[in-house]
C-alpha cells in the first residue's frame, strides 16, 4: 500500500516538472519575442511607440494609451528620432527658404535710440524782478517768446525811490570841496544801490551829475521771453515779477529711456541727437542726469540730455531721436537674433548637423543689439543653426510635431490648419466641457478617439445634447486644451 503511494506522488512530480519546463520553454520563446527589433508589416523598424497627445512617454509595446482612448502610435527608426533630429530634404529646404547661420564669436556693440521732447534749459533761465517801487511807463517788449539781445531795453520804469536817493547824492556831490564829503558820497552811493540801483545806474548818475527818474531794465542775456509779467501802466513793488527770459544756446531733451535699458544709461554719456525738423543735422550732447522716477503707464524713464543748440535751430516741444552708445562692445557667441524662438516656457534654437540632421537645442540668451542676440549657453562657436525658415512654436510637443513633418519623405507635406474638422458622437456634456467620440483627424494626424473638448465661447446651441452626431470644427484653446469653434448636429444625428 505504501508503495502505491509513493509511486503516485512521483508521478505527479513529474507531471509538475514536465510542465513547469515547458511554461519555461514558453516563457523563453517570449522573452526572445520581445528582445526581439519590432518590425510592422511593411518592414520597418519600430522603436517605440507613444501617445501624440504627449509625446514625451515612450512604451516598448503597442496598444491602448493610458492617456487617451486612442492606439499608440510607432516611432520608426528611418524617422531619424534615434539620433536626435530629423534629415530634412533638399526639396523642402528650398520651399521653406531656410536660411544657416554660424554661432560666431564677436562683440556685442549695443546702441540704445531713444526719443524725447526739447524743453527749454533750465539752467539757462533769467528771472527779472523789481527791485523798488515803480510805474511801467513804456513796455519796448510786449510778447511772450519774442527774441531778446543781451544789453536790450525791456521796459522803462518810473522809481520815485530812485529820485530822492539821486538828489541826495547830487546835493553830497556838490557841496565845497574843503568839506569832508568822502564819508557823505559814500553814505550816498550805498542808498541808491539799497533802492535797487545797480553799480552801472550810480556810475552814471555821478557822471552826468543830473538826476534819472526814468531807468531802462535790459535783457542780461540773449534768449526768448517765455513769460512776461508787467504791462503798461502798472505799479510794481520790490519782488514783483517782470520778464522770465530762456537761453537757447543749450536745450534740454526729455528722453523716455526703457526701464530695461535704464543700466546701459550714465550720466556724461555722449549722444547725438536728430530731429524729423532738420533732415541731415545732428545735434552733439551728452546726459545730464537719469530721473529718478518711472512712468507706471509706459515703464520708462527721463534721461535729461543737454544737446548744443547752433543758431537756436531746436525748440522747446520738438520731437528729437537720441542715439545712444551705451557702453564699449564685449565679446560673445552671437546667432541672428531671428533663429531664437521664443515659446514661453523655452528658449529654442534649430541646430543643424554637419550630416545635415536638425534638431532643436534649448539656450540662454543675453543680450540682444544690432540684429545678433548673445548666447550665454546652449551652444559652441562653430555650430550652425537655421536663421530663418524655422517655425514659430510653443511647446515641446509642437516642436517634435514641426520636426517630424519637416523630415517626411513626401515632397511637401500639407500645412496643419489653424481650424480642423470632424464627426463624432456626443458622450457627455459637464459644465464647460463636451466628451466626443470622433473620428480620424487628418489635418492633426489623429486616429479615432474619445476626448474633452472646451464648450464655444458662446454656449452650445439648444439642439445639441448627449448621444448627437455632431459635425463640429475645432482648434487650440489659450491653455493647451482644444476648444469647439462651431457644432451642429448632422441631418441624420438625433438623440435618443
Amino acid at each position: 500500500m505504501s508503495r502505491r503511494i509513493v509511486f503516485s506522488l512521483l508521478g505527479a512530480l513529474a507531471v509538475l516538472a514536465a510542465t513547469g519546463f515547458g511554461a519555461y520553454r514558453l516563457g523563453l520563446r517570449a522573452g526572445a519575442h520581445d528582445a526581439a527589433p519590432a518590425v510592422d508589416k511593411t518592414g520597418r523598424k519600430v522603436l517605440y511607440w507613444h501617445d501624440p497627445m504627449v509625446p514625451g512617454q515612450k512604451f516598448d509595446k503597442p496598444g491602448k494609451s493610458p492617456f487617451m482612448d486612442m492606439e499608440l502610435v510607432p516611432v520608426y527608426a528611418d524617422e531619424g528620432q534615434a539620433q536626435g533630429g530629423v534629415v530634412v530634404s533638399p526639396g523642402v529646404r528650398q520651399n521653406l527658404g531656410m536660411r544657416i547661420a554660424e554661432v560666431r564669436k564677436g562683440t556685442l556693440a549695443s546702441t540704445l535710440d531713444v526719443v524725447g521732447n526739447v524743453a527749454f534749459n533750465e539752467r539757462d533761465l533769467v528771472q527779472l524782478q523789481a527791485r523798488s517801487s515803480g510805474y511801467v511807463e513804456k513796455l519796448f517788449v510786449r510778447a511772450p517768446l519774442d527774441p531778446v539781445r543781451k544789453g536790450q531795453p525791456l521796459l522803462q520804469l518810473y522809481a520815485p525811490d530812485w529820485v530822492a536817493a539821486q538828489e541826495e547824492y547830487l546835493a553830497v556831490k556838490r557841496m565845497p570841496d574843503g568839506a569832508d564829503t568822502a564819508g557823505l558820497l559814500d553814505a550816498a552811493r550805498q542808498r541808491m544801490r539799497l533802492a535797487g540801483m545797480t553799480d552801472a545806474q550810480v556810475a552814471q548818475v555821478s557822471a552826468r551829475s543830473q538826476v534819472s527818474p526814468r531807468i531802462a531794465v535790459t535783457a542780461p542775456t540773449d534768449g526768448v521771453v517765455s513769460e512776461l509779467s508787467v504791462r503798461e501802466g502798472m505799479t510794481v513793488v520790490p519782488g514783483t515779477p517782470l520778464f522770465r527770459i530762456n537761453g537757447l544756446l543749450t536745450v534740454w531733451v526729455n528722453a523716455e529711456v526703457p526701464e530695461s535699458a535704464a543700466a546701459q544709461v550714465r550720466p556724461g554719456m555722449a549722444v547725438r541727437a536728430t530731429s524729423p525738423a532738420f533732415p541731415g543735422m545732428a545735434f552733439d550732447g551728452k546726459v545730464e542726469a537719469l530721473l529718478p522716477e518711472v512712468s507706471t503707464s509706459t515703464r520708462t524713464l527721463k534721461a535729461r540730455i543737454e544737446l548744443a543748440n547752433p543758431g537756436g535751430k531746436l525748440v522747446p516741444g520738438m520731437f528729437a531721436t537720441i542715439h545712444m552708445v551705451p557702453a564699449r562692445g564685449r565679446d560673445a557667441l552671437l546667432v541672428p537674433a531671428e533663429a531664437v524662438i521664443e515659446t514661453g516656457a523655452r528658449t529654442v534654437v534649430i541646430t543643424v548637423s554637419d550630416d545635415g540632421r536638425f534638431a532643436p537645442a534649448d539656450i540662454v540668451t543675453g543680450a540682444e543689439a544690432n540684429g545678433q542676440t548673445e548666447v550665454l549657453e546652449g551652444l559652441a562657436e562653430g555650430q550652425k543653426v537655421v536663421a530663418s525658415g524655422q517655425f514659430l512654436i510653443d511647446s515641446e510637443a509642437s516642436l517634435r510635431g514641426t520636426l517630424q513633418r519637416l523630415g517626411a519623405a513626401a515632397p511637401a507635406a500639407p500645412a496643419q490648419a489653424a481650424i480642423h474638422r470632424a464627426t463624432g458622437k456626443v458622450e457627455r456634456i459637464a459644465g464647460g466641457e463636451v466628451t466626443i467620440s470622433h473620428g480620424p483627424v487628418p489635418s492633426l494626424k489623429w486616429p479615432a478617439m474619445t476626448m474633452g473638448f472646451a464648450a464655444p465661447a458662446g454656449g452650445l446651441p439648444h439642439d445639441v445634447k448627449a448621444g448627437d452626431t455632431v459635425q463640429f470644427e475645432f482648434r487650440k484653446g489659450d491653455k493647451g486644451g482644444f476648444e469647439i469653434v462651431a457644432i451642429a448636429r448632422t441631418a441624420s444625428g438625433g438623440g435618443q
